[in-house]
């Protein structure tokens, strides 16, 4: 096939090992849904910096007929889960096709593609089932990204992993390295151990990155399950179960990383999660650290940076109002309130998922009421964010939200948090606010791209943020409590010590002290480049992950 011999780049020789990137999920543009959250943001970025820097590798992810699903309201403004079909015209049809065996029937698969010019990424294909040949459940594999039901779910995962081996096959493109971007493509390393015959050998062409240390992001599955629908191929049960080590069940990451040569953390706090973690079971691979990034060419407001460069603190905070209000025109359609330029503006905006917290200024209402009440140093607050669509307690606190904003006009949550309005929420804040319980947040990458718009970090000491922050240089650090400590516990305290620190510290700076408040804007867009530009981490892979010498 042509389509990798088309690449519109020469390879830069510092990068020229052969690499495939199989991840569920991409958030390269937002006309493409294929992402559900910070995962896909990660890995857009990557396929960002991957074409910045003329690495020799291509993205393999699936083309979700829904997308992650569309986030509307009903009528009493409440969330609503909206699945809705998706063209994309844009895309390349590769008019290839082959089969892969789910629960032992043939199920035929394409390939579209992206090419790299269109959005300045390495080259991507996205595999689908959806075609005539196939009968209607094979073809609803490819219909939703994280599909509720368990056995649509293994079969997305043969359908990524066993499907792009065999796509990568079609393109004669065979990779030095093959990189599993979490667990949700395992299959491959029973598509390589068939090839090759070997644990080791595998081994020596794989390399994992694991995201979360939350149950949710590390499945383990009834073995027999597996088994019945094809999830290593051909290999009988019992050898299965042998060269994973399972009994009953099979530890998604765990086998991940005994197949594979070297895995990462996502920043130097998770290293230490991992490590804990996986204390004591054998054949785990060596474990490193390459934090998360963001790519900078994509998410950096150029006008705050040549301003800021240029020492042009009038020119800075003007690009900055501007940004507020465009923001706050769709504040103004979604919720029918007016927001002011000139009024503090606090952000939370990410996945709603119970251990990040988007209720946590709720702690004590009568704190956020009187934040709210002070007409001294006024303060505007918006959420938004998406919650797995079946995640009911999480649609239940964005709906508790959502009713405690209509009793106030400096108060509002927005739908539909994708690319598009995250980069207008960055743009608009002025305090971007991350508050997960500590040990949880792997990395979190939101805050990057928000200091690369000139928002100042208010946040618990977790994932990448320790390594970025210098406490009321860059950004705010909200004092933690233990981790040891129950996890209500764990709230009252930090909701607390939230709360100190935006009373009597970040609102008064920014009204008293607006020359310091400027100064820290300042140094949190100096700060978070290069290191949290999405180029270094690619060029850390490259020198850290995919080395010959696993």
């Amino acid at each position: 096939m042509s389509f990798l011999l088309q690449q519109p780049y020469n390879v830069n020789p510092n990068y020229k090992t052969k690499v495939a990137y199989f991840c569920m999920e991409y958030a390269i543009h937002q006309s493409l849904k294929t992402y559900a959250g910070g995962l896909g943001y990660l890995a857009g970025s990557f396929m960002r910096s991957a074409y910045d820097l003329k690495q020799n590798i291509v993205g393999v992810g699936i083309l979700w007929k829904y997308g992650y699903y569309d986030q509307g309201r009903k009528t009493d403004q409440s969330m609503e889960v909206v699945f809705r079909e998706k063209t994309y015209r844009f895309l390349v049809d590769t008019k290839i096709k082959f089969t892969i065996k789910i629960s032992n029937h043939d199920v035929w698969v394409t390939a579209f593609y992206l090419p790299p010019e269109l959005f300045k990424t390495a080259p991507v294909f996205f595999l689908t089932t959806d075609l005539p040949e196939n009968d209607h459940l094979a073809r609803t594999i490819s219909h939703k990204l994280y599909d509720c039901n368990p056995e649509t779910q293994i079969a997305a995962a043969i359908l990524l992993g066993e499907g792009g081996a065999k796509l990568l096959d079609e393109l004669n493109f065979q990779p030095d390295f093959y990189h599993l971007n979490e667990s949700h493509a395992l299959p491959l390393i029973f598509h390589l151990f068939r090839k090759y015959q070997s644990v080791a050998e595998v081994r020596k062409r794989v390399v994992f990155t694991n995201h979360t240390p939350e149950p949710g992001g590390n499945l383990k599955s009834d073995v027999y399950l597996l088994h019945r629908m094809g999830f290593a191929g051909s290999i009988p049960l019992e050898q299965m179960k042998n060269i994973t080590q399972s009994q009953d069940y099979l530890d998604h990451t765990l086998t991940a990383l005994r197949f594979s040569g070297r895995a990462n953390a996502v920043s130097k706090i998770h290293l230490n999660t991992l490590k804990e973690m996986w204390n004591g079971f054998s054949n785990v691979c060596e474990l490193i650290s390459i934090t998360n990034a963001q790519n900078f060419s994509y998410w950096g407001d150029k006008e705050m940076y040549y301003a800021a460069k240029a020492n042009n603190d009038s020119a800075l905070i003007e690009r900055k109002k501007a940004c507020k209000r465009a923001l706050f025109e769709e504040v103004a359609d979604q919720c029918g309130v007016l927001f002011d330029p000139n009024v503090l503006t606090i952000v939370f905006a990410k996945r709603f998922a119970g251990y990040k917290r988007a209720e946590l200024l709720l702690h004590d209402t009568d704190f956020f009421f009187s934040l709210l009440a002070d007409e001294k140093r006024p303060v505007q607050m918006i959420w938004a964010g998406k919650p797995y669509p079946m995640d009911y307690t999480a649609i239940a606190s964005f709906d508790r939200i959502v009713n405690l904003c209509k009793n106030f006009k400096n108060c509002a949550i927005l739908t539909g948090y994708e690319l598009k309005l995250s980069c207008l929420l960055k743009q608009g804040a002025d305090v971007w606010l991350n508050t997960p319980r500590l040990t949880h947040e792997a990395s979190g990458t939101s805050g990057m791209s928000a200091a690369m718009n000139g928002c100042v970090n208010v946040s618990i000491p977790d994932g990448w943020f320790p390594e970025f922050a210098r406490d009321g240089v860059n950004s705010f650090i909200i004092p933690n409590t233990e981790v040891t400590e129950h996890k209500f516990q764990q709230d009252e305290t930090d909701a607390h010590n939230l709360y100190n620190l935006l009373s009597k510290t970040v609102i008064p700076m920014y009204y008293d002290r607006p020359d310091q408040w400027i100064s820290m804007v300042k140094a949190g867009m100096a700060d978070v480049v290069p290191h949290f530009d999405s180029n270094r981490m690619a060029d850390e892979y490259y020198n850290k992950l995919y080395s010959k010498e696993l």
